[in-house]
């Protein structure tokens, strides 16, 4: 155990943190009544049992269109391994572009989960999806909590939505790289240091290479971001601390570490058993993060297609609370950035939000500070309200606009570059 505690929750559920600027949206039952997202924007909705919900986009010919959506059981509710959500985007005429899933897994422990699925211009994606229209999102929850005998619940699940834009690019390949290094390092070593995990993907806390320790409870999700440029490899492992003591058993998956790219997409995800001893999970080997990855025919590869911030969702599954007690649990991070950063593809116009698939010396700024929580330096999240925030109070001399510009260059200018290697 651990001397520290994140904030108790009595029923063993922890609320998830939605975006300060997320917007409520209501799902659609038929595509005929779909309301609008906006590339860029985050949104707030409700998926009941059995929905099968429809978000209308508006997309040109160029740009590639990506939409997340993260399922959120309410305190309280009960969930399956097969439970989850769909997500697939298509066009007018219903034909599908993509489609991605997520489930809840083993440890049939309520938990944040995210799917996307996207509309891609370029030869990844389909020939039947390429020109500009309207097209639809659709979010369908999955599972049996309807059946007799079903170990679900059928509340209502809450819903964030993530919906991201990216440009056409130049002079890039359409053929995934070759050969990669997929050999595993040997885990960051070095004193620890304290960084607490945020509660979603709005307030996750800032990580740079380093070890890092935090403490958790059975049913949390802690989540972290790192920053990864083009041409760098992320390895990530979770070591969930030992000791408790007694013979309580062992549970076969316990530990759960999400990985998702700057879109919200699923990458890869690790699991861990638990007896009462030091466990760990580790990521398997990633490829560089390099724009081609997208035509490889392994999704946790392809998903590596972009630079910015990668997000870690670390869960404790609340049955290690029922075998081993409320906790806290410590919990370590080892984290590694591997490689030299190069230059990215050359886009054609700019991303929704802007500067989300970018690694600046800001972004490095936080990373190595720990300052990121609740900002990701796309323009997502808190980070955007202090421009809104000029911007509701006018702008009439631009003396507000000058001095903000001002102090964020003076901030920029202070901030070391990130380690590598």
């Amino acid at each position: 155990m651990v001397d520290a505690a994140p904030e108790d929750a009595a029923d063993g559920s922890y609320p998830y943190a939605f975006g300060a600027d997320d917007e409520e949206v209501e799902g659609a039952a038929d595509t005929a009544d779909a309301a609008s997202l906006d590339p860029g924007g985050t949104y707030r909705s409700t998926l009941p049992e059995g929905a099968v919900l429809s978000y209308r986009l508006d997309l040109d010919a160029t740009a590639n269109a990506y939409v997340s959506a993260t399922a959120v059981p309410r305190p309280g509710a009960r969930v399956a391994a097969a439970d989850g959500l769909r997500v697939s985007v298509r066009d007018a005429e219903g034909h599908v572009c993509s489609t991605g899933t997520a489930h809840f897994g083993p440890t049939r422990s309520p938990r944040p989960v995210a799917a996307w699925a996207g509309r891609e211009t370029g030869e990844g994606g389909s020939y039947l999806c390429r020109g500009a229209g309207t097209y639809y999102a659709l979010v369908e929850r999955r599972g049996a909590s309807g059946a007799a005998g079903a170990s679900s619940s059928p509340d209502d699940w809450d819903l964030e939505l993530d919906y991201v834009t990216e440009p056409a690019a130049r002079g890039t390949g359409e053929s995934a790289p070759g050969n990669w290094n997929s050999a595993a390092p040997a885990p960051v070593s070095g004193d620890p240091v304290r960084r607490s995990g945020g509660a979603g993907f709005a307030e996750a806390r800032a990580l740079d290479q380093g070890v890092w320790k935090d403490a958790v409870r059975p049913g949390q999700t802690l989540f972290y971001k790192v920053p990864v440029d083009w041409g760098q490899q992320l390895y990530a492992t979770a070591e969930l601390q030992g000791g408790t003591g007694g013979d309580a058993g062992f549970l076969g998956t316990a530990l759960t570490m999400s990985l998702y790219n700057p879109a919200r997409g699923p990458v890869d995800e690790a699991e861990a058993g638990y007896g009462g001893e030091r466990a760990t999970a580790a990521l398997r080997p990633l490829p560089p993060v390099a724009h081609e990855n997208r035509y490889a025919s392994v999704d946790r590869v392809g998903a590596m297609r972009f630079a910015g911030w990668y997000y870690l969702a670390v869960h404790l599954g609340t049955p290690v609370g029922d075998r081993f007690g409320a906790g806290p649990y410590g919990l370590t991070l080892r984290i590694r950035v591997s490689g030299e950063a190069r230059p990215g593809p050359v886009y054609t116009g700019r991303s929704a939000p802007s500067g989300v698939f970018e690694v600046g010396a800001r972004t490095r700024g936080e990373a190595e500070d720990g300052t990121g929580n609740g900002t990701d330096g796309s323009g997502r999240g808190a980070g955007s309200r202090p421009m809104k925030l000029l911007a509701a109070g006018g702008l009439g001399t631009g003396s507000l606009l000058l001095l903000w510009l001002g102090v964020w260059t003076l901030l920029s200018r202070r901030r070391r570059p990130a380690r590598t290697g």
